[in-house]
């Protein structure tokens, strides 16, 4: 048996209200070097262990911007999105907590609105996001807003 590729749900599909769990990831040391040297972030906070000690956290925290690119990531591996995506047309967002090294992280996604395009033969979705530590703590939250296929006509 062949396995079946992973499809995404078309604008139709979504429902006000339904919600969906990622699975999880561990922030490492090598995900932070490596996103300090895409992004040129290499703000001491996240790379240097002597700089930490004593202050506000006390131990190197990940960068915000990477939380939220680990987000991305683990909502596309959910498959929702897979082939249906037209545009991610934006976001407001919080960092409400940090992400330490060694965290575990997961996605909550909730469809908080849609809206149909048909000029565009799609339509919007928006959802709120969640992205929870192991302990259960939102460390970063927000609003994605999402342009969904329409499901092809008969």
């Amino acid at each position: 048996m062949a396995l079946k590729p992973i499809q995404g749900l078309f604008f139709e599909e979504f429902v006000v209200g339904d919600r969906i769990t990622s699975a999880s990831r561990t922030v490492t040391e090598a995900d932070v070097v490596a996103f300090a040297g895409v992004s040129g972030d290499y703000n001491e906070i996240h790379t240097s262990e002597a700089f930490v000690k004593g202050g506000r956290f006390g131990r190197r925290i990940a960068h915000g911007l990477l939380g939220l690119s680990i987000a991305s990531g683990l909502a596309f591996q959910m498959g929702f999105m897979v082939g249906t995506v037209e545009v991610f047309r934006g976001l407001e967002w919080e960092f409400t907590g940090a992400i330490f090294l060694g965290d575990t992280i997961h996605v909550v996604a909730e469809v908080a609105e849609t809206k149909a395009v048909p000029r565009l033969n799609c339509g919007k979705v928006a959802f709120k996001i969640s992205v929870v530590n192991q302990d259960g703590q939102v460390v970063q939250r927000g609003t994605w807003s999402i342009l969904i296929k329409m499901k092809p006509a008969a």
